[in-house]
């Protein structure tokens, strides 16, 4: 016989049993552990559309044990990335799976495997908002809509000191056009390939990956917003984006929390900084930190052929945040019409 914890619940009837369990524990008595089913929103023949990468859909195939109707529409849905139509049943099993076999999978498909069920977990989010709207910090104050709202965040340059760092303000926007804001905000001139690492997931450019996108599991940056992979909380978060493989400069990205958007104000907006960025193909941390040095130095022998090399004049303390906002407004051109 069926327990009560196994007995699906509508929205409301979930609502009522988590309320319940706070009010027994603001009373100081201990509810125990909350457990529950909701019932579907969709009919059960009805699909979600799982995107999957088809390195994802190989690694799924080898490491997780699922029905073998999942596994013939994994397997059957073509080169490339695929869109997968799973029903509810479906992505449970795929929840558990990929859970279960990224405890013992290597470190490669432990982030394809944690990269799917991220997205599955996004369809059991939307599905149960109806339940935990109420519990959220949005649903407290629903005079703010994504467009009233602001994304405070700091750049900061790794390995390098005294540290190289920018303070931006952002609205919501793709993670391709963090990259551009990154970019002008710190003075790169977008000159080489760029990724961000999520929680272990890959964020690039498709066309410009190319290869790499699919061998190395990319999700796709162009399509993927800030909305979506920032903590709904507002709680601080980090996540790195590198630029320039070769030099391999490393910037530590951190979201400092969501803030109303003031009257009158046009974004994105640098608020502060320190320090100018390097210049392009100096050789990284330490080909610029030679460069300082050698630059320092009026009696070097490289000392005049570096400066005109970096444009007559470099002030490794200059920066300014009002050209930085300037930078930042105008963007960089769409190299995607200049093809």
């Amino acid at each position: 016989m069926a327990s009560d914890d196994d007995k699906p619940l509508t929205p409301q009837q979930a609502r009522m049993k988590l309320q319940k369990g706070l009010r027994d524990y603001l009373a100081g008595n201990d509810p125990g552990p909350i457990v529950f089913r909701l019932k579907r929103t969709r009919k059960a023949g009805e699909t979600y559309p799982l995107k999957l990468t088809q390195l994802q859909r190989e690694t799924l195939l080898q490491f997780t044990q699922t029905n073998r109707t999942l596994k013939r529409k994994i397997k059957e849905a073509g080169a490339g990335t695929q869109i997968v139509g799973v029903t509810w049943n479906e992505l449970h099993t795929l929840n558990d799976a990929t859970g279960e076999a990224a405890v013992y999978a290597p470190s490669v498909h432990e982030k394809r495997l944690m990269a799917v069920q991220a997205r599955v977990v996004k369809f059991f989010e939307v599905e149960h908002a109806e339940v935990f709207g109420w519990m959220s910090s949005k649903s407290r104050n629903p005079r703010c809509t994504k467009s009233d709202l602001v994304y405070q965040i700091r750049i900061t340059l790794l390995e390098t000191g005294p540290p190289i760092w920018r303070r931006i303000q952002v609205g919501d926007c793709t993670l391709d056009k963090l990259h551009e804001h990154v970019q002008t905000a710190m003075g790169w001139t977008n000159s080489h390939l760029h990724q961000f690492t999520i929680d272990g997931r890959l964020f690039g450019d498709p066309l410009l990956m190319e290869e790499d996108f699919e061998e190395r599991g990319f999700e796709d940056s162009t399509t993927t917003m800030l909305s979506e992979i920032l903590p709904a909380s507002g709680k601080r978060f980090r996540f790195e984006y590198e630029y320039d493989f070769g030099d391999g400069w490393q910037h530590e990205v951190l979201f400092e929390g969501r803030l109303k958007a003031e009257p009158g104000k046009r974004y994105p907006l640098c608020l502060e900084g320190e320090r100018a960025c390097p210049p392009e193909d100096v050789g990284g941390v330490t080909g610029y930190a030679d460069f300082l040095e050698e630059i320092a130095d009026p009696e070097s022998e490289e000392h005049d052929g570096l400066l005109e090399w970096a444009g007559g004049r470099f002030d490794p303390e200059e920066f300014n945040p009002v050209v930085a906002t300037r930078r930042m407004k105008q963007g960089l051109p769409d190299w995607r019409k200049m093809r």
